[in-house]
């Protein structure tokens, strides 16, 4: 449970660098948008608790509304939960993802779309989670980074074979076709000095040992971000 989770993280001394997810406020996950919006307010509660470095954030799937009314939709949303995170101290960070397993999770696809909406709201407390798995399949994301990488708040890590579909299929760190020593190198000359996390799913990475992915993904990030 969340309270003994809190415990041994205190006694551990980890450090949390973002908490997942809050989000779901097109009504497509079959919540309403009151509901949708308290267990987001929980969530920053939790992550306050956990005082973790961001929240993770989905908008919802576009759930047959307009383009425009599923991003006010959001837009209200943020509104709501954005001064609570100011008084608690926490960081939302708006996930885009790859268009073709975004759906049932949020109607921004682009990393232009989220900065767009980051850019407009302009809160201390909103910014972007940035996956490698969902952009780095984009030509244009490096010449981007330079423009986002003042408002990122957390980088996940992920590689892939191929474009993802609706059923994520990671790879193991720089065993894909994903430019992540490029994409890390152009993060850190823009400026991003915040936390890296690395993201494993999908069924190769389900028949793998864990202790071997474990150490096999320290040495890749070694390799990519070199102390």
């Amino acid at each position: 449970g969340e309270d003994r989770a809190a415990e041994l993280l205190t006694q551990s001394g980890l450090a949390v660098s973002n908490l997942l997810w809050a989000g779901g406020f097109t009504g497509s996950d079959g919540h309403t948008f009151a509901e949708s919006v308290q267990d987001a307010a929980d969530a920053i509660r939790l992550a306050a608790r956990l005082r973790a470095g961001c929240l993770v954030v989905y908008s919802g799937g576009r759930n047959s509304h307009t383009h425009n009314h599923a991003r006010r939709l959001f837009a209200g949303a943020l509104a709501e939960l954005l001064p609570l995170a100011m008084e608690l101290d926490v960081t939302l960070a708006i996930e885009p993802m790859y268009s073709a397993c975004a759906a049932e999770w949020t109607f921004l696809t682009t990393l232009s779309d989220a900065m767009t909406l980051v850019e407009e709201i302009a809160h201390p407390r909103l910014k972007l989670a940035f996956d490698t798995y969902h952009l780095g399949h984009d030509p244009k994301v490096l010449d981007d980074i330079a423009r986002v990488a003042p408002h990122v708040a957390i980088v996940h890590l992920g590689d892939s074979r191929q474009p993802p579909t609706c059923e994520q299929s990671r790879q193991r760190l720089c065993e894909g076709v994903l430019p992540l020593r490029q994409i890390v190198a152009a993060l850190q000359s823009a400026g991003y000095d915040g936390d890296y996390d690395v993201e494993l799913m999908g069924e190769d990475i389900e028949q793998m040992c864990y202790r071997q992915l474990l150490q096999d993904c320290r040495r890749a990030f070694a390799d990519l971000l070199p102390a």
